[in-house]
């Protein structure tokens, strides 16, 4: 179970704050734009590549991009979401329960901040079936530190790397963007280039 109900959780940010990167619990605009700098840094030129962004909250990934994908899908769970999202971007955007719903193959699966109040299991559950989903790989980002918080979900990379291990994928990490928060790029090693 999430540490908070996700709804509640992010309803309560949409009432406050709106339809803005506070209203997705971001810090500021700032903040999203750099660990979406770091995520697309970790992708190979994804212009030829389809791409599924979960949790795409309003679709801000998608209209930062300079460079777009082929196909972008979204997936978020919130309905108010959904649509905005669908809104902003054009793309398809589904509202779906990334742990227990049907997810649709993409070249590479992208999340940003979607699993921070989720619990360990969840979390692994998560990428996971991302990962899985995806035919060339699974970029996100995740909290660094001791996993001590009621609230928000910390990891320490050591244990993103064992876990990458077990899916006999390849493990690419970047840290020092920002403080406490770390992104991975878990390759499938069988993938076939082009």
């Amino acid at each position: 179970m999430s540490r908070m109900d996700n709804t509640k959780f992010y309803k309560a940010a949409l009432t406050q704050h709106g339809h803005t990167s506070k209203g997705v619990h971001w810090n500021s605009d700032s903040s999203q734009q750099v660990r979406f700098d770091v995520l697309l840094g970790l992708l190979p030129d994804i212009t030829e590549m389809t791409l599924v962004d979960v949790g795409c909250g309003f679709g801000d990934l998608y209209c930062y991009m300079e460079r777009k994908p082929k196909c972008y899908t979204g997936i978020d769970i919130m309905d108010e979401m959904v649509k905005e999202a669908q809104k902003r971007t054009s793309c398809k955007i589904i509202k779906a329960d990334v742990l227990q719903d049907n997810l649709p193959s993409a070249d590479y699966y992208i999340c940003s901040g979607a699993m921070n109040i989720l619990s360990r299991f969840e979390t692994y559950l998560f990428i996971r079936r991302c990962y899985e989903a995806s035919t060339k790989g699974f970029v996100f980002n995740l909290l660094e530190g001791e996993d001590e918080s009621l609230l928000y979900n910390y990891f320490q990379p050591k244990e993103i790397k064992k876990m990458a291990k077990e899916l006999g994928a390849k493990f690419y990490m970047k840290k020092g963007y920002l403080p406490r928060d770390f992104s991975v790029f878990l390759e499938k090693e069988d993938r076939l280039d082009g």
